[in-house]
């Protein structure tokens, strides 16, 4: 058994020293992280799409549709020269400003969040293509900030990112959307350690963040019955308000046991468990696939996000790693605060869970950035020699 052990080591090994080894632990992540999600979406929104259109399937059939289309536009981005990515970057400050304007002066609200925008069918959250707009602008930025310092001029990097971002986040908490907001100064505050920043100065600027968003959260009735739900979701006083979704996603997580219940035999989502089929659908997971599915579903995203910044550490293009970071960042914060409400460790805040909650934008924004990271992978000599000599073989 050891040797076996040993051997599987040795192996797993091997293939992490070749250079097509991130690459294809990227790809087989996200294709299988987007394969469950499909799955899932099917099972956790089978009762709502029934009540709601009488098609079992129209949730998940809208999710497929999506999924093509990021698909699609991940082989064009993946394949894009990395110069027109650094032309798109240049362009992304008023691209992105525009398309958190929007929703504000045409969109709907849904849950007391007015990022929407309904189209048809369809609605579309132009907030979570302002993500990769907000990093493709603070990579440019701060690679000019180092370029400034290698000459020897005058350059502050939280100077340079500030304006940008602190427009964002007015845009953004205008929609009411603290959970974006958060997730979007994370993205910041990580590219900023990256270039070098002090620490203590990136604590000081998050712990003015830290009492703004308390203050945000404590005059508004809604936001204060949640943070109040967090100690004792099942508490008479907030059981049937805020403590409601929080509460079920624990039964829900609680019930499923070590195998789980089977797909498609979740209790809670039948009206219990609300956003069953996007925020929480975690919780789902939990239940129908136990604790084996919800560790599934932690090693992919840990080894996705590894093999991210394995990208961002090997090139050397600092525009190129800037970016990757960025996108390293916004995976991590957007996985940990989508679980860390489901357990109840944070108040509900409305974050999905990448590639697996149901949700259009969401799907295509993750997989253009997913595109950009392999893009950049592809692009690495050692991978370029590797594919030259396996070409030279055939």
């Amino acid at each position: 058994m050891k040797k076996r052990m040993q051997v599987r080591g040795e192996a797993y090994a091997n293939f992490l020293s070749k250079p097509t080894a991130t690459y294809l632990l990227i790809l087989g992540c996200t294709g299988a992280l987007a394969g469950l999600g499909l799955v899932m979406v099917l099972s956790a929104s089978s009762v709502t799409s029934l009540s709601e259109s009488g098609n079992t399937f129209a949730i998940f059939l809208k999710q497929l549709l999506f999924l093509v289309v990021g698909i699609c536009l991940s082989f064009i981005a993946m394949r894009m020269k990395l110069s027109h990515w650094e032309s798109l970057a240049r362009l992304a400050l008023p691209i992105g400003a525009v398309a958190l304007v929007l929703p504000i002066v045409f969109g709907e609200t849904i849950n007391g969040n007015r990022n929407w925008i309904p189209l048809g069918p369809f609605t579309l959250q132009p907030s979570e293509f302002a993500k990769l707009a907000l990093i493709l602008y603070c990579a440019l930025q701060l690679r000019k900030h180092l370029e400034r310092k290698a000459k020897g001029l005058q350059s502050n990097a939280i100077g340079m990112v500030s304006i940008g971002t602190l427009g964002f986040l007015f845009l953004i908490l205008l929609g009411r959307d603290l959970g974006t907001a958060i997730i979007v100064a994370g993205i910041v505050f990580g590219m900023l350690f990256i270039s070098g920043v002090n620490v203590k100065v990136l604590f000081s600027i998050t712990g003015v963040f830290a009492l703004v968003g308390l203050a945000l959260a404590f005059t508004n009735p809604a936001r204060l019955r949640r943070f109040t739900a967090v100690i004792d979701p099942f508490a008479p006083e907030v059981y049937k308000m805020a403590g409601w979704q929080p509460a079920h996603s624990l039964m829900s997580l609680a019930s499923g046991g070590l195998f789980g219940a089977g797909i498609g035999a979740s209790k809670q989502k039948w009206a219990n468990l609300a956003e069953a089929h996007t925020d929480f659908i975690f919780s789902v997971i939990g239940e129908e696939l136990g604790l084996l599915g919800t560790l599934t579903v932690v090693f992919l995203f840990a080894t996705l996000i590894y093999a991210i910044f394995r990208v961002a550490i090997t090139t050397k293009d600092l525009f190129q790693k800037y970016v990757v970071t960025g996108i390293g960042c916004w995976i991590i914060l957007q996985v940990l605060v989508n679980l860390m409400t489901v357990v109840g460790i944070i108040p509900v805040i409305g974050v999905t869970l990448p590639f697996i909650s149901y949700g259009g934008s969401s799907l295509v924004a993750n997989c253009l950035a997913i595109a950009f990271v392999l893009n950049v992978a592809r692009r690495e000599p050692d991978f370029k020699a590797a594919r030259l000599a396996r070409k030279s073989v055939k």
